[in-house]
């Protein structure tokens, strides 16, 4: 049964989870299993996909203008920005422009640090998440002990997003891409940087040469969000017509496309674009 931590009282008040894509599901997966009374609205910004290779400026008024759209239209009562690349760089400005709680999803490089045996980890993220400022500091305030191999990929992404949509994954572009890391023999483990790569931990299992702890942030940021909608006031009753996981693209998605099936494996069988 799915675990359940929400009160009942505020059983209608919805979860925004906001993405370039369809990564942000696998965070939306976590949500859903842990407080599963609360309906979810998901934003996939397909009209600029992908984040990891944006300029920060434009990236920053991108995603604070989307989330106020969606929160002006909707009582949403808790923000996911469910991806790596955004939270490294708009979570300061998306906190300073809501009035709401806002959760962001960086690489989760403390845990990773404290399970490496050899202190040797990896990063797999996408180009602009490897090279962050924000990165950097998570790394010196929790791995200082470790060495870090770091692996930008934009390539994995668009796999990820391939396996959702229910085509096969073509295991010798994914060896390809993250084959800097099985170089590293005393490497052990490797940070998810990334929410599109949970998608493909069972294809990264099988071709790792090693035994390899996958470390990403999906169930530490669902108990974030389930600890801080426990505080949140209770909605009217008027909300009660919001009962139903609805997805939001930024340009237009055709019926039987990649996202339109991505969305309906993940339950969000209601799509809307979003007029900005």
């Amino acid at each position: 049964m799915p675990l359940s931590t929400c009160p009942d009282h505020n059983a209608l008040a919805p979860v925004l989870v906001m993405d370039s894509g369809v990564g942000g599901l696998s965070i939306a997966h976590h949500i859903r299993q842990r407080c599963a009374r609360h309906p979810l609205l998901y934003l996939a910004d397909n009209g600029a996909f992908p984040y990891g290779d944006k300029e920060e400026g434009w990236l920053v008024d991108r995603v604070v203008t989307l989330a106020l759209t969606l929160i002006r239209r909707y009582p949403v009562r808790l923000l996911v920005l469910g991806c790596n690349t955004a939270s490294t760089v708009v979570l300061p400005a998306l906190r300073d422009a809501l009035a709401i709680p806002v959760v962001g999803v960086v690489p989760a490089i403390k845990p990773a640090a404290l399970a490496s045996r050899t202190a040797h980890i990896g990063l797999l993220a996408t180009p602009g998440t490897v090279k962050r400022t924000y990165t950097d500091r998570l790394i010196d305030a929790h791995a200082p002990h470790c060495r870090v191999t770091r692996v930008g990929s934009t390539d994995v992404v668009q796999l990820a997003e391939d396996k959702l949509a229910g085509r096969g994954v073509d295991l010798q572009r994914l060896q390809a891409a993250v084959a800097p890391l099985f170089d590293q023999p005393d490497l052990d483990t490797v940070v998810l940087g990334c929410t599109h790569f949970p998608l493909l931990l069972d294809e990264l299992q099988q071709i790792q040469p090693r035994e390899i702890r996958w470390v990403d942030s999906g169930a530490a940021v669902s108990r974030r969000v389930a600890e801080l909608i426990d505080y949140q006031p209770r909605l009217n009753d008027d909300l009660a017509a919001i009962g139903q996981d609805t997805a939001f693209v930024t340009a237009p998605v055709l019926a039987g496309s990649q996202l339109a099936v991505s969305f309906a494996r993940s339950g969000f069988n209601s799509v809307e674009q979003l007029g900005l």
